[in-house]
């Protein structure tokens, strides 16, 4: 009898015990989203998408390989896994953000950019990624003639751009990353709305000394610039410095790119 009591006492306190932990696991409140906070290499962390969402990023970049079909997800292709894909790792969890969240990935909306990096077979690999993103167009913006509806998530095409495969897709349910080449280009924001390059080929500043005042200006010019072609601006090769960032942020960089999430969500929680 008494053993039977003792099990039972047993029973009731590791039920209260899991009951609490899940309803705290429960109440984890919702991170504020970050519009300036981008995952570069977001494959390489321990949850791929779904750290940078904790953290609050609204924008993640994937590098893909086409190999047997599949749109595996890797930097190298030696990494490239089968099974790894695009859709498993990106595609699907974001829409399952998508339908709980009510059309939006964050609870209260916004945009979130999924920058797809192709690592070969540009047009090849375009033509299998078009097909594969059918199934999510509901969530997906789109470019019907002269027509550009933004919706949840954007796709933007990075790396190995097959641009006229792409400006030729209608419907199109991508975007084509520019480089600064591209910055007064004429062709619209739809096509080109983001202009990405790399930092350490236009700008010698690595956060250590002061910043030139002729690169604060350069830097200042070429926001300017994409911002009244109606792009977003971003560089890849940043130092991982605040005295980086605080450069990028006061020339309005729109995307600043990490591969410390916890580090970039609190620089830029403490600088709101």
């Amino acid at each position: 009898m008494r053993e039977v009591v003792l099990l039972g006492i047993i029973v009731c306190v590791s039920s209260s015990f899991v009951g609490y932990s899940a309803a705290q696991d429960t109440a984890k409140p919702t991170p504020r989203p970050l519009s300036h906070a981008h995952a570069h290499n977001d494959y390489e962390h321990d949850r791929p998408l779904l750290d940078a969402l904790d953290h609050g990023f609204t924008s993640v970049e994937a590098d893909i390989f086409l190999i047997d079909g599949e749109l595996r997800v890797a930097h190298f292709i030696t990494g490239a896994k089968p099974g790894r894909t695009l859709e498993s790792l990106y595609l699907k969890p974001l829409y399952e953000r998508f339908q709980q969240n009510k059309g939006n990935i964050y609870p209260k909306g916004g945009q979130f950019t999924l920058l797809v990096d192709i690592k070969n077979k540009g047009t090849e690999t375009y033509e299998v990624l078009a097909k594969q993103l059918l199934p999510y167009a509901e969530m997906l913006s789109i470019t019907e003639g002269n027509k550009h509806t933004p919706k949840a998530v954007t796709i933007i095409i990075s790396g190995d751009r097959p641009i006229e495969a792409i400006k030729s897709s209608n419907p199109r349910y991508v975007g084509i990353d520019g480089r600064l080449t591209d910055l007064n280009s004429d062709e619209p924001p739809s096509l080109y709305p983001l202009i990405s390059d790399n930092w350490r080929i236009h700008f010698s500043y690595r956060g250590t000394d002061p910043m030139l005042e002729a690169e604060r200006e350069k830097l200042q010019q070429i926001v300017r610039n994409a911002h009244t072609k109606g792009r977003r601006i971003r560089f890849w090769a940043t130092p991982e410095a605040d005295a980086v960032w605080d450069e990028l942020r006061k020339a309005k960089v729109d995307l600043i790119g990490t591969d410390d999430l916890g580090r970039l969500r609190t620089y830029l929680t403490e600088q709101r």
